[in-house]
């Protein structure tokens, strides 16, 4: 059964239906680092560009079209303007193209932030579901936790969407139930860690004494936010976010062995993201395109195991 993907990023969507045995047959991402990193790990068909110039009678028929769409226009860290904002439009285009395509995929996959549920009052969400049955599909949805329902140590909660054309499909389907979580944040942190990664006080004399003074544990994960800094008390990673790295929230943080401060390395928050050790990350790109792909990216082993459940009913 083959799929297409859009607003792919570095392709966490698709490598979780591919874990779970779909073919990807092509994918859809218009930024440039995302692309690269994109190609280093998938071998399909890649449209490097915005999705508006996408025509669908010109894509190959696919069985399941899969799509992690922004979510800063809807999610509570950013200005919650959904719709208005030009990435809330997208929404739009992806309606679009499932009218072009020349069949119709029996399923469509949709990850976007727990907060589409209740943006605008619930208005936004009933809008996407309107338009998803106005063209044959019937729709299920769920709010998951990665350290619930993936066995990944991210407090990462995504509403997940599945719409089936088959009425029978979309009775029988089941989202997955939660599972023990096995991990800590150990199972992913890496060792001998490159000294880039370390805060010292002649680097960050601003707020080296902050951190020394509040940072105490080494089995979770702080967070330092300019004037106070916060410790995660659940003892596994925060939801990780696209701007990390890039000013705003910064890249989380821990205590090594030695009790020294560093913050996550662009692999660790892949592994936070559920991905495999060898998921190729470019030599050549810089940690901040990395951290914002990490962030922007899902989780790999939720998708997995909801690719499972759609597998069955297929």
């Amino acid at each position: 059964m083959n799929i297409g993907g859009l607003f792919s990023g570095v392709g966490g969507v698709e490598l979780g239906f591919k874990n779970a045995g779909f073919n990807v047959l092509w994918s859809n991402e218009i930024d440039s680092n995302a692309v690269k990193t994109l190609k280093s790990n998938f071998s399909h068909n890649i449209y490097h560009c915005d999705i508006a110039s996408l025509n669908g009678s010109k894509l190959n028929d696919i069985d399941i079209l899969v799509a992690g769409f922004p979510c800063q226009a809807f999610s509570i860290a950013g200005h919650r303007k959904g719709f208005e904002d030009s990435r809330g439009n997208v929404f739009f285009h992806i309606i679009r193209l499932l009218k072009e395509l020349n069949n119709k995929p029996n399923v469509i996959f949709l990850e976007n932030v727990k907060n589409l549920l209740s943006h605008d009052k619930g208005k936004t969400f009933k809008t996407i579901k309107s338009l998803l049955e106005s063209i044959g599909y019937h729709i299920k949805h769920s709010i998951l936790n990665s350290k619930e329902h993936g066995n990944t140590p991210q407090n990462r909660e995504r509403i997940y969407i599945v719409a089936f054309r088959d009425i029978l499909q979309y009775e029988k389907f089941t989202f997955p139930q939660e599972i023990t979580l096995n991990k800590n944040i150990h199972s992913i942190l890496e060792k001998d860690v490159n000294n880039t990664f370390y805060y010292t006080e002649e680097k960050y004399p601003k707020y080296f004494n902050m951190l020394k003074n509040n940072m105490k544990n080494k089995n979770t994960i702080y967070q330092l936010r300019r004037i106070y800094v916060r410790e995660n008390k659940n003892n596994v990673c925060p939801a990780l976010t696209a701007n990390m790295g890039t000013g705003g929230h910064n890249v989380p943080l821990v205590l090594d062995q030695e009790y020294k401060i560093r913050k996550l390395t662009p692999r660790e928050c892949f592994l936070f993201q559920g991905f495999p050790k060898n998921f190729k990350l470019p030599t050549d790109m810089a940690n901040s395109h990395l951290y914002k792909q990490a962030g922007n990216s899902v989780s790999v082993k939720v998708i997995e195991r909801i690719a499972k459940k759609i597998k069955e009913v297929l």
